[in-house]
């Protein structure tokens, strides 16, 4: 696999940029738009720590496992949320998609499903992944429908496996998609894109 460097993805009505500190009020508006962090299942950060957020997001890619970024509106380009590549594993030609998070407004929307095109698109057809897996809360039922929407795999549930902001531990429940997967996942997305127009 390629290393995972920064990069844009782009197809309306989103670009995907590379995180950066001057993304810190639109993403305080993006979370404020439905106050996204009071969801106990989400990574959405307290508009106080946004900051720290988007530092810590910075670091795990200094680091070399996270390739963080902000979700644009086309052609606004307002910030709408935010995406990651992470638990990158360049041996194992293996990384996933997380932290993902949009503004309440642009949610049931062609953002998510164009968003994660261009992800897979760049993972399978420009790094080389050879799988490329999700991960999210056992009670955040929404993230799970939306992954299973992907054409995903779920593998299964690791148990008592990350604490939650609030304190609670959760339950992990995993995805994956294999590079051979791939072509029949990207028909189907564009085939949902395409409904949407």
């Amino acid at each position: 696999m390629q290393a995972v460097l920064p990069v844009t993805l782009e197809q309306a009505p989103v670009c995907l940029v590379p995180l950066e500190l001057g993304h810190e009020e639109g993403l305080k508006a993006a979370a404020a738009d439905g106050e996204l962090w009071r969801l106990r299942v989400t990574s959405v950060p307290e508009p106080d720590n946004t900051r720290a957020y988007i530092e810590n997001a910075l670091k795990a890619q200094a680091e070399g496992h996270r390739l963080p970024f902000a979700v644009l509106h086309q052609p606004s380009g307002q910030v709408i949320g935010s995406t990651s590549y992470h638990d990158i594993v360049p041996a194992a030609s293996r990384l996933e998609i997380g932290w993902t998070w949009y503004a309440q407004s642009h949610q049931r929307s062609a953002v998510n499903t164009t968003a994660k095109l261009l992800l897979l698109r760049h993972a399978f057809e420009t790094l080389g992944a050879r799988v490329v897996g999700w991960r999210t809360d056992n009670f955040n039922f929404a993230s799970q429908r939306a992954i299973e929407r992907l054409g995903a795999h779920k593998d299964g549930v690791i148990r008592h496996h990350a604490p939650r902001r609030d304190g609670t531990v959760r339950d992990t429940v995993m995805y994956s998609l294999l590079a051979g997967e791939w072509p029949e996942v990207k028909a189907h997305l564009l085939w949902q894109l395409s409904r949407q127009r």
